[in-house]
């Protein structure tokens, strides 16, 4: 049966390291282990999400603090192929969400890249988090097999605890102002190994319009099934 806990000991936390290694496709891992140690026992969100007994997804979270609030940082989040669109993703949020609330948090935040259409759909639209920053190349020239070659450009996105989960995905349909539609690339991470200009090019587009929607006071109101992000006037 699947299931995420927290990771305790080093037999975990060496085995949550190398399934994010796979994840990314890199030699190094992701976090040292004496890093997941340290933040494990210094109360840290470390954990792991499994098929029965076999780890197949790893989730790491800093304490942290947002609009003055303590909150949780996720700062990394990865499942195994043979994991996805089998519901853990969302599994992992709900259980981080709990685990944050348990410990009297307003929120958690995250960053992901604004290119990839399905964490864009699965973050704003299906967990109904808010985009608050654009973030250009945020992590600096990056090495590992799916964001090599790329820019690092990050959305900074927050999930206030206080709200609940949408029952329904935040596609922006229901906006009374949309001003704009920003699109995306139908699989960036499949673009950047057949045609790294074309993703230069999306990502110039992308940057250059999220950032002036943001400039100009706007705020990102929803995502659409298809890929376009929704600008609205209201914040």
């Amino acid at each position: 049966m699947s299931h995420v806990r927290i990771l305790v000991g080093t037999d975990d936390l060496t085995v949550a390291n190398d399934v994010l290694r796979r994840v990314w496709g890199t030699e190094m891992p992701l976090a040292p282990l004496e890093f997941l140690v340290a933040m494990s026992h210094t109360g840290g969100y470390v954990a792991g999400a499994f098929d029965g007994d076999e780890m197949v997804g790893a989730s790491l979270g800093l304490l942290a603090v947002h609009r003055g609030r303590p909150a949780l940082h996720s700062h990394v989040t990865g499942l195994l192929p043979v994991a996805r669109g089998t519901g853990l993703g969302r599994a992992i949020k709900l259980h981080q969400r709990a685990w944050a609330i348990e410990r009297g948090l307003g929120s958690i935040t995250w960053t992901f890249d604004p290119l990839v259409r399905r964490n864009a759909w699965f973050n704003l639209a299906v967990l109904g988090a808010r985009a608050d920053a654009y973030l250009p190349s945020f992590y600096g020239a990056m090495t590992d097999a799916i964001n090599a070659g790329d820019e690092s450009d990050r959305l900074y996105v927050s999930w206030d605890l206080s709200d609940e989960v949408p029952s329904t995905p935040r596609d922006g349909s229901t906006h009374p102002d949309p001003i704009a539609l920003v699109p995306t690339p139908e699989d960036v991470v499949a673009l950047r190994r057949s045609d790294p200009l074309a993703v230069a090019t999306w990502r110039r587009a992308t940057r250059r319009a999220l950032v002036s929607a943001f400039d100009a006071g706007h705020s990102i109101v929803g995502f659409t099934r298809d890929g376009n992000y929704v600008i609205g006037s209201a914040p």
